[in-house]
């Protein structure tokens, strides 16, 4: 059996991460807490093959801890865990996180994640098999939004991601703001995150294009239950953003 940690400043979260993990029966759970410095001195003594690292942790700062853990086990995969912002994201994956949930996130979305992170490092055929993820289903728009983009593989490193979310979480609260993405969402978008519409259309392009790049064409015909696209096919950015939230409207309905 394999091992995993979780070093978690919320309580709620970290407990909800823990009986999870424990009950997909894959992972036994070797440290879950809050404190930084007693949580690093756990990872390094039982060498996990996994650990959630929040950025915001008592006694060490989460990145401090991500650094030190992939500095001393290399083979340890780390998903770091926070609030959305740019600088905080891009210092948790330069130091050493293979992965950046944005709170708040599904819990059967990350650990989706942990199986897929571990699969691609050392997992065997049969354990792939047998992998199968916690059935909660996420409950807000944010959650349902973070656990698409886990599914089809777009990375939260990079700034398209957040601009991409609130594209849609805009178009599912006002759906006619995609008739007109120029004037109302990518402005929209762009006050929020205090940038130029031009530089949130020119994000969201570069962050379908990076899941489309990575050739997941299944996994994301998966997401919407039909044959949405063939392997040359890119949506553009209106179109990918109205599938989404015609999906999360219509689930909504159901």
């Amino acid at each position: 059996m394999r091992k995993a940690a979780v070093l978690e400043s919320n309580a709620i979260l970290m407990n909800e991460l823990k009986t999870a993990i424990e009950k997909q029966g894959d992972f036994a759970v070797t440290y879950a807490g809050d404190d930084g410095e007693a949580g690093l001195k756990q990872v390094l003594k039982n060498a996990p093959d996994v650990a959630f690292v929040g950025t915001f942790l008592k006694g060490i700062d989460g990145c401090r801890v991500i650094r030190e853990i992939k500095e001393a086990l290399p083979a340890c995969r780390i998903i770091a865990t926070g609030v959305a912002g740019e600088a905080i994201i891009e210092r948790a994956i330069q130091d050493g996180a293979d992965y950046y949930l944005i709170k708040p996130f599904a819990i059967a979305g990350a650990l989706e994640l942990m199986g897929e992170l571990c699969r691609e490092s050392k997992e065997t055929p049969k354990e792939s098999a047998d992998f199968q993820p916690a059935k909660r289903k996420p409950v807000t728009l944010e959650e349902k939004i973070s656990d698409i983009f886990i599914s089809i593989g777009i990375p939260p490193h990079i700034k398209g991601y957040a601009y991409l979310r609130e594209g849609i979480k805009m178009t599912v609260n006002r759906p006619h703001i995609i008739n007109n993405v120029t004037k109302e969402l990518y402005p929209g978008v762009a006050a929020v995150y205090k940038t130029t519409p031009s530089k949130v259309e020119r994000a969201i392009r570069h962050a379908i294009e990076v899941a489309w790049n990575r050739g997941r064409i299944d996994a994301i015909n998966a997401v919407f239950g039909t044959r949405v696209y063939l392997g040359s096919e890119k949506p553009t950015n209106s179109e990918f953003i109205a599938l989404v939230a015609d999906k999360l409207i219509l689930e909504n309905m159901m």
